[in-house]
């Protein structure tokens, strides 16, 4: 496991290598400068490169690539708001000492025109920085505006210009790069949407800060295939049925059926040795027709075809029976259902997982759910985490990882769904950057709920169980999507695909979605 840093994170570990390991902040930028050189040559092996340099040490680093593309014999040019001399510091040095090796460089004092950057290759964006809060402002602006209308193939130096390192929020003008090179470890800016999307493909450049300083217990957790490998149940030769986890799943209506169904064939796959679905009774036949091996108990309705209140009493006397109960797919809003789901998260002592309408039905109840101290894991997605915690899906996802932290605990975790889902509990944060755009189907996350139904049945605490099914549902996502296509993927492919993604693990051959080991890609 390694750690995703924040600015503050990354200068701490930067200054802990100079105490501890005698090297100096001149050479970690000339490492950096380097390294980003050799992934521009090597990448793009041709061509003019043009690099915007900012007036910071992410501007130093610019300069050092400039200074070893040159001396590469590749035609290189340096655009910076300051002439050489005028620049401070480490930042100032590197430049001198690039102009002295012959570098071109070009002062532009204000804005950038617009199509000053047409005819080069690459370009190299080393304006803003790890150290960027927003906004962005003139003249940078018409800089990231020419970068992005350049037509060429572009670099980011640690991170993209415009995007925040610590939350992913990104400017309303930031530079959209094809690579982004980050040093030492990546940014948690370049995993968290919106900023991931900006960072193209991340390499992560070792420039010698070793991994140990990098990142700390708190900060966001990039899990490597062993990790989740580490935490998949085991099971005796002679094990029985009621032995790997019993599960039950409160869920469907007339008008949702099928949210039932994927989450019980989710709950199966993921390795549950007994799984029962308890729906409201018109929507049994359907659920049995679908469903071979699971247990099917109808339950009394309303007129909607939706769960009456009275059974609630009913669902936590067989709950006792069960090491985890999933709750909320396809149950709607209906009144009686509500009042359900309430009494469920009030009086079940069985680990809980609360997912789709079983989050929309605590809405106005948040104390009751936050208070809960056995396991529990909540399902949400940018909208419905909203919801609860009054505030808006943009806010949400401006700052995941503050928001999927909020409803969280010792024994309560939050896995806050989309593009690189995070998980919060016990104090630790981890993103899965497995699973891609053929998870945006319907059902997709009832699936998920029950496979954490399933990981939590089977002896798993909740962060645990909530990050090992998302990586998994997301690779069992992967694996179908090639397939099928991204486009063709729906969310009955998942449990099909779910063994492919277990055997995948379990032969510990990795998977390509995160290696920064090797200064792999995320994304």
């Amino acid at each position: 496991m390694r750690y995703a840093l924040t600015e503050l994170s990354s200068r701490r570990a930067e200054e802990r290598a100079v105490a501890d390991l005698g090297v100096t902040l001149t050479d970690l930028m000339l490492r950096a400068g380097t390294a980003l050189a050799r992934e521009v040559d090597r990448r793009v092996p041709y061509g003019a490169v043009a690099i915007l340099v900012g007036r910071g040490n992410n501007g130093g680093d610019g300069w050092v690539a400039a200074r070893r593309l040159a001396e590469a014999g590749r035609e290189v040019r340096v655009f910076s708001p300051l002439a050489p001399d005028a620049l401070d510091g480490i930042a100032g040095d590197a430049a001198r000492g690039a102009v002295s090796a012959g570098v071109a460089f070009e002062q532009v004092d204000g804005a950038l025109d617009a199509g000053a950057l047409h005819g080069y290759g690459v370009v190299v964006d080393a304006l803003l920085g790890i150290g960027f809060a927003g906004p962005v402002r003139q003249p940078v602006v018409t800089w990231i505006d020419a970068v992005n209308g350049s037509g060429a193939t572009v670099f980011s130096a640690d991170i993209p210009s415009g995007v925040d390192s610590d939350t992913g929020h990104v400017d309303a003008h930031a530079v959209r790069a094809h690579v982004t090179v980050t040093f030492s470890a990546p940014k948690v800016g370049l995993l968290l949407y919106p900023g991931a999307e900006y960072a193209g493909e991340i390499v992560v450049a070792d420039i010698g800060v070793p991994w140990e300083f990098l990142g700390s217990a708190g900060d966001l957790e990039v899990w490597q295939p062993g990790d989740y490998a580490s935490l998949l149940p085991h099971h005796a030769p002679d094990v029985h049925k009621n032995a790997r986890g019993r599960v039950l799943i409160v869920a469907g209506s007339g008008a949702f059926p099928g949210a039932a169904v994927l989450a019980a064939m989710g709950a199966q796959r993921a390795g549950a040795g007994y799984v029962t679905l308890a729906v409201p009774e018109s929507v049994a036949p359907i659920a049995q027709a679908k469903l071979t091996s699971a247990v099917v108990i109808g339950l009394p309705e309303n007129p909607s075809r939706t769960l009456a209140s009275k059974v609630a009493e009913e669902i936590i006397d067989v709950a006792r029976e069960y090491d985890a109960v999933v709750v909320g797919p396809g149950l709607t809003l209906a009144h009686g259902a509500v009042l359900v789901v309430r009494k469920l998260v009030a009086d079940l002592s069985a680990p809980l997982v609360l997912d789709a309408d079983g989050l929309n039905a605590m809405v106005e109840a948040v104390p009751a759910l936050s208070g809960r101290t056995t396991p529990t894991v909540i399902t949400p997605h940018p909208g419905e985490l909203a919801r609860l915690l009054d505030t808006t899906p943009v806010g949400v996802q401006a700052d995941r990882l503050s928001y999927g932290a909020r409803l969280s605990g010792p024994r309560f975790a939050c896995v806050l769904k989309g593009a690189h889902t995070v998980v919060s509990g016990r104090g630790r944060h981890a993103v899965c950057v497995a699973g891609g755009p053929e998870l945006a189907s319907a059902g997709t996350g009832d699936v998920l709920a029950g496979m954490v139904g399933a990981l939590l049945a089977q002896g798993l605490e909740p962060f645990e169980a909530g990050a090992l099914g998302a990586y998994l549902h997301g690779r069992a996502g992967e694996f179908a999507a090639l397939e099928l296509t991204p486009r063709c993927v729906i969310a009955e492919d998942l449990p099909v695909y779910l063994p492919r993604a277990m055997a995948d693990l379990l032969g510990s051959s990795g998977g390509s979605t995160v290696d920064p080991e090797r200064g792999g890609s995320y994304g």
